[in-house]
């Protein structure tokens, strides 16, 4: 094995642009069961670090790397923002979901998690499905999302907040909450997409739905009445709302010039995929709901689901999502600023006060 190069790992990690406060970046591998693996661990000022596990079959390990880093940093806005006592964190596991990932893999990965004595706190997030965190719960107690730590499957309290945000922007920026007739353009159909889709096909809307797995786009056109275009023309929908669902990084100096919607309000993570995005964003007059407060769902339902209690505490705060965002809007408009930066104010406020 060659000698590792100081330099080269100071250059690759701790010179990264998004390397930040993080306080643990762990690289993983496990020879038997194939994985490769990154958990970074960003901020436990409010406590430990809460964040899904992502399977991707990312091209390479710096892009893997970089999602990591900058998820996790999500992480720690999203959950500060939500009024969580927890930190942020993200795992994400060099694999295609649908050919490589197995068991054995989500055991060795519960494994390792479990080495971090709950300094990062696991759960499911893109490629993962809640039978993989079962696989990973018997492995270690650092897992949420699952039978026994409370409501399983935390996708419908994501879908249920990102929902609630889409009508939160529409009554911003149209005057009425109400989406019936409105065409929205939903990009993106796995377990919080096609959630979001259904809500809003209930609600009247007019749906253009994409995906990069057919089948799945099948499924909605059958589900909903939709139509259908290529997931990489789901922003140039002349659509009201536009309705980002996939990976992050979607809105940047190629997309945001084509988009025709009013609104973007949905699920990904790091949809910017550079601050001067919103910017860009707030210069062509498209009102944005900042990612990590509209797709916070999740993480409350993880965060405060106990064993046994219905799902009413969680249903409550996750329908704030709404009035949460309406305050963002509300202190952008006065302050003459973006809505993502207020967010990140609201959230270091947070971090700074329990921090004193």
């Amino acid at each position: 094995m060659n000698a590792l190069n100081p330099s080269a790992l100071h250059s690759a990690v701790f010179d990264h642009p998004e390397m930040g406060e993080h306080e643990n970046i762990v690289f993983v591998k496990d020879r038997d069961s194939g994985l490769n693996a990154i958990i970074a661990v960003h901020d436990t000022t409010l406590g430990p670090a809460l964040g899904g596990c992502r399977v991707w079959p990312y091209e390479k390990p710096a892009d893997a790397l970089t999602d990591a880093l900058r998820l996790s940093r999500g992480m720690t806005y999203k959950n500060a923002l939500a009024g969580l006592n927890l930190g942020g964190g993200k795992a994400v596991i060099i694999a295609c979901p649908r050919k490589d990932k197995s068991q054995d893999m989500m055991e060795a990965f519960g494994r390792h998690v479990d080495r971090l004595s709950g300094t990062y706190i696991t759960a499911e997030d893109v490629g993962v499905s809640p039978e993989d965190m079962e696989a990973v719960a018997r492995r270690t107690d650092h897992v949420r999302g699952t039978s026994a730590t409370g409501l399983g499957d935390p996708s419908p309290y994501t879908a249920l907040g990102v929902f609630e945000g889409i009508r939160a922007s529409a009554r911003h920026v149209f005057g009425s909450a109400e989406l019936d007739g409105r065409t929205v353009s939903v990009q993106g159909l796995g377990h919080v997409g096609f959630d979001v889709a259904r809500q809003l096909a209930d609600a009247g809307a007019q749906l253009v739905v994409s995906d990069i797995h057919a089948p799945a786009v099948e499924r909605a056109l059958d589900a909903f009445g939709a139509a259908a275009v290529a997931a990489d023309q789901a922003h140039c929908v002349d659509a009201d709302i536009f309705v980002p669902c996939a990976l992050g990084a979607g809105l940047n100096a190629r997309t945001i010039p084509q988009i025709q919607a009013r609104v973007v309000a949905g699920a990904a993570n790091n949809q910017l995929q550079t601050p001067a995005d919103g910017i860009a964003l707030k210069r062509r007059g498209i009102h944005y709901a900042p990612d990590y407060a509209i797709n916070a769902g999740g993480v409350i339902s993880i965060a405060l689901a106990k064993p046994g209690e219905d799902d009413g505490r969680v249903r409550e705060k996750t329908l704030a999502i709404g009035d949460t965002l309406t305050r963002i809007f509300e202190r952008a408009a006065r302050e003459d600023t973006t809505p993502e930066r207020v967010a990140d104010k609201m959230a270091e406020e947070r971090l700074a006060q329990s921090g004193n």
